[in-house]
């Protein structure tokens, strides 16, 4: 399966995206799966998400984790959106509290206002870019494993 997706440049406004078999994405809450090797070109704005950055409830183990799934939540599921938002507000302060590095907090407050912009996706891979730091400062006991709140109630 294609871990990154070729997005070929193309004229303004239309996205090309180049899948191989089986490789599943989620567009404006749908999930396509295409059964050969296949180029789609996104015509107008749509909300979505290749299948390599979609994390599954099982993988939800730090606080930066829980925060995607839930922010990946309303992005794919856009008819919950409203509850998962709920959810959001509920976790994203007690996650900003359980770090004290400088870069992951200047992270967690850029995504508050992404979030409050309807910037899912750009949310998204703001976290991603953070995983690893989250990781280093987990391994070295500067924060908690686990946020309180479990992400994985808007599964």
């Amino acid at each position: 399966m294609n871990m990154r997706p070729e997005m070929d440049a193309a004229p303004r406004g239309i996205m090309r995206i180049s899948l191989r078999p089986q490789e599943r994405f989620f567009v404006n809450g749908a999930v396509l799966r295409v059964d050969r090797k296949v180029g789609v070109e996104l015509l107008n704005d749509v909300t979505f998400l290749m299948e390599n950055h979609v994390i599954q409830p099982e993988e939800t183990r730090t606080p930066l984790r829980q925060l995607y799934f839930v922010v990946q939540t309303m992005l794919i599921d856009p008819a919950n959106a409203a509850h998962t938002r709920a959810l959001f507000d509920a976790l994203y302060p007690t996650t900003l509290r359980s770090f004290t590095n400088r870069e992951v907090i200047d992270g967690l407050l850029s995504l508050g206002e992404l979030v409050g912009q309807g910037r899912c996706f750009d949310g998204l891979k703001l976290l991603r870019g953070l995983f690893l730091l989250e990781a280093e400062i987990i391994a070295n006991g500067e924060t908690s494993a686990h946020a309180p709140g479990a992400a994985t109630a808007a599964a």
